[in-house]
């Protein structure tokens, strides 16, 4: 009958610039989606280059390149039948354009240009591309001698079009134009188009997934049709980890549904479905077009079906119900994911004199001879405190092996394959999560005449149920020996303020305990496994969450210093459940004492072998306050004097009007003082809307007025009129 299609999106693992890993990826998707049945591929936004080229995308050599990808796509017999749909950058008329490709048969359908960028938050698409702002124009694209060669076209297509085929029709949607309140789907649906596809490059935030997937169920209950979704998965290189989520939807409804987190480099997700079904459900629905100034859609027509003509008995997907993770439930998976693809993919290169791919053996590279010493990295190393943040950090990192394990229990070759080369054991068959954490993660508890024995007791208790090699290191002799340095020049010994010393010496003698831990992590990273007989250096992985930078409460170049933090887009609240789930779920009961625990730095003297420092008393706020500030701060776009003025509706039961107006003062001029230490904060897991972090996300200067004298005067006259008010109030009433 001819009414029946199987298509196929997909999420693929791919990595910026990576041309031979991300074709190989593209090909094996493609054969998926054939031994499927489908007769259209669908794939992530800019796949063949990688999405996060960045600022490479300004070299021609990104342009060659993936044009080279794509003769090799052009050219394989794997492509052969099958409408191909691609992403890729293009330079039209001297512009570059984010594109997508559509192939068949070797030859080049058409070639559609991003008409609506992506350019908040982490994304800077017009930075490197241009919009393609002529709505329902199409040009002649001239291709390169390359394809030329290999399709027998000298021009193609290029601009707003559709694809017709002979039995239906397909739009493109490229990521962002989806999240767009004129969407082109919209009036591609009105002017008949039946199937939308969507190439996004859509990054992980904790409770983001059910937008996306409102959005396109939306999409199609308005006004039917199919769509697809496809996106990548992974870390290809930078801050942000692509939560994959392919779908596909009919008329309001998802039919198919692929992981939002997983290890598999390459997932297929197929769906055969009834275009009757859109028909009939349009029918009832959309009008005929009205409008005397409506365009319709150019469309590119080729001699191709994407149905069969016995499809009867074929049969259709059904709706099913998506499950969304639990925030808790994210930060085991999200953040492990990206762990696994950074370690993997830092310790490709094993030549001596040879930069590693990703070039951040930053571990191993200390000296000016760095250059001609390339480690592989063969797992991680955390100074576990017995804290909420490095306990986090470690139960990430656990749970990394158990998806790990669970993964290699599937049958993943590929993820067996990547284990065996970083542990350096061909014969390695990981089983327990516990047994591989072991081989790739070492803690070290780092203990000062400062450190209480609770924490050092939490520390090695979790250390001993994940499995983690575990040390205690003691930094008395360090500190005491760069504090000798300082007294053999100057004559003075510095005191903590419990013994009478000054502020400045007490924030002094906390900073030199800090920067210490930093430079023993480094020391131990690179020589632990030496010591040990094996071979390799480790990451050194830092546990700063997103409040504490936000505040700028941590010591510059302390152990936050790191390679990468997997928290540090994690508010403390979302951490300690985490920690809660991982207490249930893995049975890590040591979480307990560790979230009882009041957080503290553990810096100055204890008070009868107790702490008597707590994070929250330092910063004059507690963590849940911080949250809500830094929400206001980055997604209300809030400076001093807005944030007072909802701040006193928010917590008018808890606080005064003063007492809001002392806590906002004290945020910003702690958050202004302290900005500077965000221009070398360690690269974080991108996980929260309201991040700090100030290499792409929330641009910000780092020299600030820190009086904010302006800002706080007009605080200053709201709380002196609201005090003068309730004077008035109060003496109308004693008459």
């Amino acid at each position: 009958m001819g009414r029946k299609v199987t298509m196929a999106t997909c999420c693929l693992n791919q990595w910026a610039l990576d041309f031979e890993g991300n074709c190989e990826r593209i090909l094996r998707s493609i054969e998926e989606a054939k031994a499927h049945g489908a007769k259209y591929r669908l794939g992530p936004e800019l796949e063949i280059c990688g999405y996060g080229c960045a600022d490479h995308f300004y070299e021609s050599d990104t342009l060659l390149h993936s044009f080279q990808v794509l003769r090799n796509l052009l050219e394989s017999p794997v492509t052969q039948d099958i409408i191909c749909d691609v992403g890729m950058p293009i330079m039209h008329h001297n512009v570059r354009y984010n594109c997508r490709v559509l192939f068949l048969n070797r030859k080049i359908l058409l070639i559609r240009p991003k008409m609506l960028m992506a350019n908040h938050g982490n994304y800077r698409e017009v930075r490197w591309f241009s919009p393609w702002n002529k709505l329902r124009q199409v040009e002649e694209y001239f291709l390169p001698r390359m394809i030329q060669e290999v399709t027998g076209q000298d021009t193609v297509p290029f601009g707003d079009c559709v694809l017709s085929t002979k039995d239906t029709c397909i739009g493109t949607e490229i990521c962002a134009e989806l999240w767009n309140p004129d969407s082109p789907h919209i009036q591609m649906g009105r002017d008949g188009v039946e199937i939308f596809t969507n190439s996004s490059a859509s990054h992980h935030e904790l409770r983001k997934a059910d937008q996306r997937v409102n959005l396109i169920k939306s999409a199609t209950t308005k006004s039917g049709g199919i769509y697809l979704y496809a996106n990548q998965r992974g870390c290809d290189g930078d801050r942000v980890y692509y939560d994959g989520c392919a779908m596909v939807a009919i008329n309001g409804d998802v039919v198919a549904q692929g992981a939002q987190f997983s290890l598999d480099d390459v997932e297929v997700i197929t769906a055969t479905l009834d275009l009757e079904d859109v028909r009939s459900y349009r029918g009832e629905l959309c009008q005929p077009q009205l409008e005397s100034d409506f365009k319709p859609c150019h469309r590119v027509k080729v001699d191709f079906s994407l149905s069969g003509c016995d499809d009867v008995y074929l049969p259709t997907h059904q709706p099913i119900e998506w499950h969304f993770h639990t925030p808790e439930e994210e930060i085991s998976l999200g953040p492990a994911c990206w762990l696994w693809d950074y370690l993997r993919r830092s310790g490709q290169v094993r030549r001596t004199g040879v930069r590693s791919s990703l070039g951040t053996l930053r571990s191993v590279w200390f000296g000016p001879l760095s250059c001609l010493l390339v480690c592989v990295q063969a797992g991680f190393l955390l100074p576990l405190s017995g804290g909420v943040d490095s306990s986090s950090t470690a139960c990430i990192v656990h749970c990394m092996c158990v998806q790990l394990c669970r993964a290699v229990e599937g049958g993943n070759s590929r993820v067996l394959e990547d284990v065996r080369r970083v542990v350096g054991d061909e014969s390695y068959h990981p089983q327990d999560p516990k047994q591989l954490c072991a081989r790739v993660f070492t803690t070290c508890y780092m203990a000062s005449e400062n450190s209480s024995g609770d924490t050092r007791n939490r520390a090695r208790d979790l250390a001993n149920q994940i499995g983690s090699t575990h040390m205690n290191i003691n930094i008395d002799v360090a500190v005491k020996g760069i504090l000798g340095i300082f007294s053999a020049v100057t004559g003075r010994w510095p005191q903590f303020r419990a013994s009478g010393g000054s502020a400045r010496e007490n924030l002094a003698l906390q900073n030199v305990q800090a920067r210490v831990r930093m430079v023993l992590a480094y020391l131990f990273a690179q020589l632990s496994l030496w010591a040990r007989g094996r071979p390799g250096g480790l990451l050194v992985l830092g546990s700063a969450n997103v409040d504490e930078s936000l505040t700028g409460y941590f010591t510059k170049y302390d152990c936050s210093s790191a390679d990468i933090n997997p928290i540090g887009g994690i508010s403390k609240t979302d951490l300690k459940r985490f920690l809660l789930h991982c207490a249930e779920q893995l049975q890590l009961t040591a979480l307990r004492s560790i979230l009882a625990a009041p957080p503290t730095a553990e810096l100055e003297p204890l008070t009868d072998g107790r702490v008597s420092q707590t994070d929250e008393a330092d910063m004059g706020m507690t963590y849940s306050e911080l949250s809500v500030i830094g929400r206001l701060r980055k997604i209300s776009k809030c400076g001093p004097f807005s944030m007072f003025c909802k701040l006193i509706h928010t917590w008018k039961d808890a606080l005064s009007p003063s007492e809001v107006a002392q806590k906002v003062k004290r945020f910003f001029r702690m958050y202004s003082v302290n900005r500077h230490k965000m221009t070398t904060v360690t690269p974080s897991y991108h996980a929260e809307s309201y991040s700090p972090d100030d290499n792409r996300f929330d641009l910000r200067p780092f020299l600030y007025n820190a009086s904010w004298s302006w800002q706080f005067r007009c605080i200053d006259d709201q709380v002196f009129l609201f005090f003068q008010v309730t004077q008035m109030a109060a003496n109308t009433a004693k008459r």
